[in-house]
């Protein structure tokens, strides 16, 4: 009877704890350290990637890469949450399960919707829920009013790219493609199983539209060389152009307004 009621206690004692807001967090992903910080729990953060750039002014611990952790710098830290995505080897995940760490898993949001509904869950963990509340009811209501923006227009087609060598694209089922169809367009790649095309693949299509995600030199080469086709729609309708890599294809409310807000800027002013 003793052993039961010491083992009860125990678990009462753990999820009270897994109730509790983190104090000391450690980010594993710069999408999540980038959410941390807009909702005001940068105070909270102990450590993070060496690509998290936004905490490179508050000199951040770094106890990661982009795909390598230093579990021993995460245990000296002395976290009560660590915050991952599905791109964090499941073996550094169980190892830090197994030190007692509490650790929360961030699968890639597939729509808008999942973006809020993370950035949500995101709050909760932290005890800034009213904050991560606040800048999703708002980003709704603006991402709302850019799609009523385009009601009544005839869409447009788009090719949206996200890499070069191999050229690579959006499909459906992604919060990016949301980018396209919020945008009043049609996805040319929708339907397909892989992103992986090729340019005559892009040029048969004959998009319309063709946004570039920022890959700096490399995207300003891809730049000039759709431009180098002046029979494409998009060159001709002077809409071959750049969304931010940082800000594009980091699943978060705010970052993913502000990409809508610069396409339609773009978009409407042609």
């Amino acid at each position: 009877m003793k052993i039961l009621l010491s083992f009860l206690l125990a678990v009462l004692a753990f999820n009270l704890n897994a109730q509790k807001p983190a104090v000391r967090i450690v980010s594993l992903a710069p999408s999540l350290t980038k959410s941390i910080y807009y909702m005001g729990a940068a105070g909270q953060l102990v450590g993070r990637t060496s690509y998290c750039f936004i905490a490179d002014a508050d000199d951040k611990e770094v106890v990661a890469s982009a795909v390598s952790v230093n579990i021993e710098k995460v245990l000296t830290l002395k976290p009560d949450l660590v915050l991952a995505t599905g791109i964090t080897n499941p073996e550094t995940i169980a190892l830090l399960q197994r030190a007692g760490i509490r650790t929360k898993v961030f699968q890639t949001p597939r729509n808008f919707e999942e973006i809020c509904l993370h950035f949500q869950e995101l709050g909760r963990l932290t005890g800034r829920e009213a904050a991560a509340d606040s800048i999703v009811a708002h980003t709704r209501e603006e991402v709302e009013r850019i799609r009523a923006s385009y009601e009544g227009q005839a869409a447009k087609t788009f090719f949206f790219q996200i890499g070069a060598n191999p050229l690579f694209t959006v499909l459906d089922h992604t919060f990016m493609n949301d980018y396209i169809s919020f945008s009043g367009g049609i996805n040319v790649a929708g339907g397909l199983k892989a992103g992986t095309l090729s340019r005559e693949w892009v040029l048969m299509k004959n998009p319309e539209v063709i946004v570039i995600v920022n890959m700096g030199l490399v995207g300003e080469e891809e730049k000039a060389i759709w431009e180098s086709y002046p029979q494409l729609r998009a060159v001709k309708n002077d809409l071959v152009f750049f969304v931010e890599s940082d800000m594009a294809s980091t699943p978060n409310p705010p970052d993913f307004l502000k990409t809508l807000q610069s396409m339609q800027k773009i978009l409407q002013a042609r």
